[in-house]
């Protein structure tokens, strides 16, 4: 997918520009590394983070490389290791678990996130193969449901996060048991297949009924 910038308007926002009052009621603030490729967004993107978690947010960060983007991979590392020491939340791919550990083996990469940051929720997504959640010392595990004709997978990563967010907003983190963080990957799971069968991103985004139908279909309540 190609990028248009240099520059872009998306990384012309400075420290000033960030409303601050925005900030004192969120719940959840969520950010990624796209915004972190070039001063000033960096600056600004870090200082909103800091707000948001003084005021009680819980603090979502999701990698997101796009090595196009950056002028090395040292300074994607670099901007990494900032969402991964100050969020609550990560929602990490296995590529982005393997370039960043080392470890080809996702589980063992998942144990040296977890030694080096304090990680209270870990969200691994895999693609065809499912996906997996670490909270605590508990940990779910639930596969994909595959379509049979996928005609664009755009937009399948954020649509399994923004439910996951809706789950934690609905039940708090202090619950996520492993019944609770199986259902949570249940629902995102449906969620993120079902717009892998159509085309687009944003607009092509279940509603609720229409989630419950499809994970009825699969046999699954919700």
């Amino acid at each position: 997918m190609p990028f248009y910038r240099n520059p872009g308007a998306d990384m012309m926002l400075t420290e000033k520009e960030i409303d601050e009052t925005l900030l004192a009621d969120t719940r959840i603030f969520h950010f990624g590394t796209l915004s972190m490729t070039h001063e000033p967004v960096r600056r600004a993107t870090k200082r909103a983070v800091k707000v948001a978690k003084a005021q009680g947010a819980l603090i979502s960060f999701d990698p997101n490389l796009r090595e196009p983007l950056w002028d090395s991979l040292k300074t994607a590392r670099e901007q990494v290791s900032f969402g991964l020491e100050h969020c609550d939340i990560l929602k990490i791919s296995d590529n982005e678990i393997i370039w960043f550990t080392g470890e080809e083996d996702l589980a063992a990469g998942i144990k040296k996130l977890q030694k080096a940051y304090p990680l209270p929720l870990i969200l691994l997504s895999m693609g065809g193969k499912g996906s997996r959640t670490y909270c605590g010392t508990e940990y779910a595990e639930v596969p994909a449901f595959l379509q049979e004709k996928p005609l664009d997978t755009t937009g399948a990563g954020d649509t399994f996060l923004g439910c996951c967010l809706h789950y934690v907003l609905e039940n708090g983190m202090q619950q996520l048991n492993k019944e609770r963080l199986k259902e949570m990957l249940i629902t995102a799971n449906g969620a993120a297949s079902i717009i892998t069968g159509r085309k687009g991103a944003l607009r092509v985004m279940p509603t609720i009924s229409e989630l419950e139908e499809f994970l009825k279909s699969k046999r699954y309540g919700c």
